[in-house]
């Protein structure tokens, strides 16, 4: 925890520990000099002064740091001799109980930097200190930032459901949260896990049923963030796949309001993967278009172009398609796709109660109805659809 920002630091030796400790010198801002008599290739000539010759004690003069960093026991105890005849801090890399100064096991989280030191044992200080980066970044070691001045609205793209596939960024964002603003979609299962003073609003939109409009959501966002608040507006899947996401920056840039967007997985990939569906496969299928299928064929709002689709020969992926699956499906057969087509319909997908239904192009409809699926459920359409 020493800032070294346009500070001069001496390191003696030039072998593979001196080559990671200079350019963490570097990255640290400091001015770094290198003596050695051979210099490996990696070290950073461009920002460091290299001189390719063995150690003189006036090497010293005006460090404010000295790492000792060669193979050889002898001439690290020269240096650290050397240094400690000057009063400047002397790093050993070869014999920790020797050293005046040991450099931590170093990780950065956000805005989180973790220094481990464990009695001068470095993996043992590595370990730990990966451990608790993974609790970090994980969520598992929560802290929480204090509330700032200003508030902000952070987009969390939440994945298709399971919260094992929300992004750690995501996590973080939601564990930081005074507000979070839910949809029904995404990994819900994690807002128990949110302390109590956490207000959680749900705006979710059943299929069919009552909606919050986007305006009032809109609102929600603004407000709170106008009050100094963190909001996080928790979306499924990622918000800028078929999600209005890019609607809710706009509002909150017209807003003056701080955004920030996480992206996630978005099902439209997810679903196929986790049924075992390749959406591209060589000799079968190199693209794959995700369309929105919550307005039919023929709709002037709709801006889909179906018979771009049903003449096509790539991979077919249909989002909020469940209602008019019957309309789609005879349109994409009359724009020229066979009826045999191969086509899956996966239900919840990544959830416990994830189930896939596969049929041809010409079915897939009436089986849906058969087997009562509902929202959330992705089509996919295409040869790479492999029929039982």
């Amino acid at each position: 925890m020493v800032d070294l920002t346009g500070r001069p630091v001496l390191v003696v030796g030039a072998g593979r520990v001196a080559v990671r400790r200079t350019a963490d010198l570097l990255a640290a801002g400091a001015l770094v000099t290198v003596v050695a008599p051979d210099v490996a290739p990696d070290i950073d000539a461009g920002t460091a002064a290299v001189h390719r010759r063995p150690f003189r004690p006036s090497d010293v003069d005006g460090q404010w740091l000295v790492l000792a960093c060669t193979d050889d026991s002898d001439i690290n105890a020269e240096v650290a001799q050397t240094a400690e005849a000057n009063r400047i801090w002397c790093v050993r890399a070869d014999d920790a109980e020797r050293s005046a100064a040991w450099l931590t096991a170093v990780s950065r989280v956000d805005d989180f930097t973790v220094a481990v030191s464990a009695g001068g044992d470095p993996l043992r200080a590595r370990r730990l200190r990966n451990a608790i980066e993974v609790e970090l970044r994980s969520g598992d070691l929560a802290v929480r930032r204090g509330r700032s001045a200003g508030g902000k609205v952070v987009l969390v793209g939440g994945g298709p459901g399971d919260p094992d596939l929300l992004s750690l960024r995501g996590l973080r964002a939601l564990l930081d949260a005074d507000v979070v603003v839910t949809d029904r979609l995404g990994p819900t299962d994690l807002l128990a896990r949110l302390p109590p003073e956490v207000e959680v609003i749900d705006v979710g939109k059943e299929p069919r049923g009552p909606a919050t409009s986007q305006e009032s959501i809109n609102t929600l966002l603004i407000d709170n963030a106008r009050a100094g608040r963190t909001v996080v507006r928790l979306k499924g899947g990622d918000p800028f796949v078929l999600g209005r996401g890019t609607e809710e920056v706009d509002v909150c840039i017209d807003a003056g309001v701080e955004v920030e967007v996480v992206p996630g997985v978005t099902s439209a990939t997810a679903a196929a993967t986790l049924a075992g569906i390749p959406l591209t496969e060589r000799g079968t299928a190199q693209q794959f278009t995700v369309a929105s299928g919550h307005l039919p064929p023929g709709d002037p709002r709709s801006t889909v172009n179906w018979d771009s689709l049903g003449h096509g020969t790539g991979t077919v992926v249909l989002l909020m398609a469940v209602s008019n699956l019957e309309k789609i499906a005879m349109s994409l057969i009359d724009g020229g796709r066979a009826a045999t087509t191969p086509a899956a319909i996966v239900e919840n997908a990544s959830l416990p109660e994830q189930r896939v239904i596969r049929g041809h192009l010409d079915e897939i409809a009436e089986l849906a109805a058969t087997h009562q699926v509902v929202p959330p459920a992705v089509v996919i359409i295409g040869d790479v659809v492999r029929l039982p």
